[in-house]
């Protein structure tokens, strides 16, 4: 039995634009209680972000970008780790984790984060559309995935917790006065309810 079990097993999730290699969106994760004994502001431990810097994150995603563009695999073994890639319009996401990882579990969140950002972005899955929507997008990322740990992979429970609300839900929102007006009268009602359930209760 491993002595080191830990639900650990992301260290990054990225998304690049195929046409300039800019980052579009990049979340690095170290696992969230490193091994006992271990010094404060170290990097040298089993799950620890292996690009603190941001020189060394963009070092790493420009070597990433430049390897898959020349494979067409899905999965390839890059600065010793297992990355999962797509690519989906102008952009590819990816999925970073450690070498010793399950290429089968990192390929589920690679298909998870694809199909809710489908799902999310109406199969507009680009580079403007991602940064128009960027809120949705972190927020999908972030039900997917917390601390590097997997929380989810089913593209619809995922879009279905982010997405917005549906125009005919605020329809009823626009009915509510808010006017000082509007907050006395709600404030007299409230009263009045109190009062009468307070003689009740008598």
């Amino acid at each position: 039995m491993p002595t080191n079990m830990t639900l650990f097993s992301i260290n990054a999730i990225l998304i690049i634009s195929t046409d300039d290699q800019t980052r579009i969106l990049a979340k690095y994760y170290s696992a969230p209680h490193p091994p006992a004994n271990t010094p404060h502001n170290s990097h040298n431990y089993p799950g620890a972000n292996p690009y603190p810097t941001l020189k060394d994150q963009k070092a790493f995603e420009k070597g990433l970008v430049e390897k898959t563009n020349k494979t067409s695999s899905d999965v390839i073994l890059y600065d010793n780790r297992v990355v999962m890639f797509k690519m989906e319009g102008d952009v590819m996401l990816y999925v970073v984790g450690g070498v010793e990882e399950n290429e089968i579990l990192l390929f589920s969140v690679i298909l998870a984060l694809r199909d809710s950002l489908s799902i999310l972005l109406k199969n507009s899955t680009d580079k403007r559309t991602i940064l128009e929507n960027y809120d949705l997008v972190s927020l999908a990322i972030d039900e997917i995935v917390d601390d590097g740990i997997i929380l989810e992979t089913d593209a619809v429970i995922v879009a279905s917790r982010v997405s917005k609300p549906p125009a005919q839900d605020m329809i009823a929102v626009k009915n509510i006065d808010l006017s000082e007006q509007g907050l006395t009268n709600l404030w007299d009602f409230g009263k009045q309810k109190l009062a009468e359930r307070m003689r009740q209760g008598l």
